[in-house]
């Protein structure tokens, strides 16, 4: 369905591409994967017809429709998101927009134009004219699976009915994913579709993708979300393509293999090639070896070099020891908190023990997050309290914490100003842990990448350690290799934590205790995630048991 023969592709003086193959058969799931910058987004654009091979071909089988979801969503306003979805399948929504509009002029003809209003007539036999086509179109089938795309991404019908303009980027981003879902296409190119979605709606997107029945490419961060849909994989190293079946451990466990074997020749190599020379050198300067020697630099010459693995250098972080917080870090008693008439909690109770780690669940508008502005001082109750206990040193990460770094900092700089006692080494290598290494330091935090800035705030919250961490969605914007860094030096992580992750790898692996948020109140759960999902037989609150 898609091939890509011996293609090359340069960027400026980067090389992306060198006489690089790969192919995608119908119904095929592939995962993407590669370093930052490797190529990936270039790669789906030439797929897509957006961008163009330097050498090589790019063939896509004749009348398949490809359908490509990317980190840029372009401009969205003027209509809602329902119509915005059902732009992607032709001319059914600018249909759908009309009849809305003459919906409206019908009560009230004076809405849409003053000279129309004595002309009611013509307003609705237009609107049946309009009506009709679309039902020819199956617009009103057409309009309920777009519904149902949307709800599986956690939309309100007043989020789906409002304009799309006043959504924030994370919420386009969704509409952008719908658009390309209810497509249907024969080909998706999936460029981060995890990004930016709650619990249930990634696992709801999980599920939707296993059934689809098309050639599908993806990358993805979640490497949960990753295993379980793909059963290919293609990595870009290098300028080239390589493809291993079977899913993202599967490729892993096959990738260190190769690496092993690798280095292990390249060893043997390397002490082959020492003995040679050795002996040139011993003999070169005897006419009696002469030929010996003759012979030996024209074997040495023929020899095919091996390379050693290129290894993804990735720096462990390390705690320091941070100071003991009494046995109780935090209390909520009696708590009340509301947004207008919409009540989240009411008259809540919670205590919190040192050392526990604490995941919260629930679903979108369940209220997580208040949760975490309540205990971090960020937000007040409307009643009741929330105590922190003695000696209790806090961390706390936002998605706004990243809009409080200094624009015209560098990376460095912005370390050095947090700790100006630590040395340049130190930093340095604190820098090194969070991806930041050799001239990338020197970024000013202007141009810094969600990602970046992401692991930039976490840097400089985790170098002096509080003892009680509150996270939420420290993993949205981080790749794969600083997630596992962070569930590895979290994992050793002496004091307390709060909060919350779509990321079913980084709560499984972190969580000892569950607070599960539904309409019927208030759960708590010993045991961590994965004790959650045995017991419950669900993912996330309010999911349905998988078949």
């Amino acid at each position: 369905m898609i091939r890509l023969d011996n293609i090359s592709k340069q960027h400026g003086h980067q090389i992306l591409f060198i006489d690089s193959s790969m192919g995608i058969q119908k119904g095929e799931k592939v995962g993407l994967v590669g370093p930052n910058g490797a190529g990936k987004t270039t790669l789906f654009r030439m797929i897509a017809g957006e961008d163009r091979p330097d050498d090589g071909q790019v063939t896509i089988d004749p009348g398949m429709t490809i359908g490509y979801f990317s980190q840029d969503v372009g401009e969205m306003s003027g209509k809602s998101a329902v119509a915005a979805v059902m732009d992607g399948v032709g001319p059914v929504s600018a249909l759908a927009t009309e009849m809305a509009e003459l919906e409206a002029a019908m009560v009230d003809p004076a809405m849409i134009d003053p000279k129309r209003a004595a002309d009611m007539d013509a307003i609705v036999a237009r609107y049946g004219e309009v009506q009709g086509r679309f039902e020819e179109l199956d617009g009103y089938a057409l309009d309920a699976q777009a519904r149902e795309v949307l709800a599986g991404l956690s939309f309100s019908q007043e989020r789906m009915d409002g304009d799309v303009g006043l959504l924030s980027g994370g919420w386009k981003m969704r509409v952008a994913l719908a658009r390309i879902l209810l497509m249907r296409p024969d080909g998706m190119l999936l460029d981060e579709p995890s990004n930016h979605l709650d619990l249930e709606s990634l696992i709801w997107l999980e599920d939707f993708l296993k059934k689809y029945d098309g050639a599908l490419l993806m990358t993805s961060h979640d490497r949960e979300f990753m295993n379980r849909i793909v059963g290919k994989v293609v990595e870009i190293d290098g300028g080239s393509l390589t493809t291993y079946s079977g899913n993202f451990d599967f490729y892993e466990q096959q990738r260190a293999v190769g690496e092993r074997q690798r280095q292990a020749q390249f060893e043997r190599q390397q002490a082959m090639l020492a003995k040679e020379m050795k002996f040139i050198e011993r003999f070169k300067a005897r006419a009696s070896h002469a030929a010996q020697v003759q012979s030996r630099v024209k074997k040495l010459d023929k020899i095919e070099r091996v390379e050693p693995p290129r290894r993804r250098q990735s720096v462990q972080f390390e705690f320091r020891t941070p100071p003991r917080s009494g046995d109780d870090v935090a209390s909520f008693r009696n708590v009340h908190k509301g947004y207008g008439s919409q009540p989240i909690y009411a008259g809540f109770d919670f205590r919190m023990r040192r050392k526990e780690r604490w995941c919260v669940l629930g679903a979108n508008g369940a209220g997580k997050s208040t949760l975490l502005k309540l205990v971090a001082g960020a937000t007040e109750p409307d009643e009741g309290t929330v105590t922190l206990g003695s000696n209790v040193r806090m961390g706390y990460f936002a998605q706004h914490s990243m809009e409080l770094l200094d624009g015209a900092d560098t990376v460095f700089e912005s370390l050095d100003e947090s700790f100006p006692q630590a040395g340049q080494g130190t930093l340095r290598t604190l820098a090194g842990c969070f991806g930041f290494s050799g001239d990338d330091v020197e970024k000013p935090c202007r141009v810094l990448s969600g990602g970046e800035k992401a692991r930039l705030v976490m840097a400089k919250m985790l170098f002096d350690p509080p003892n009680f961490l509150v996270l939420d969605e420290p993993t949205n914007h981080l790749d794969m290799a600083t997630k596992e860094m962070l569930v590895a030096a979290l994992a050793e992580f002496e004091g307390t934590m709060l909060f919350v992750s779509h990321d079913r790898h980084f709560l499984a692996a972190l969580s000892n205790r569950v607070l599960e948020l539904t309409p019927d109140g208030v759960h708590q759960y010993g045991g961590g995630y994965t004790e959650y999902v045995a017991r419950t037989g669900q993912e996330a609150p309010g999911l349905h048991p998988g078949p």
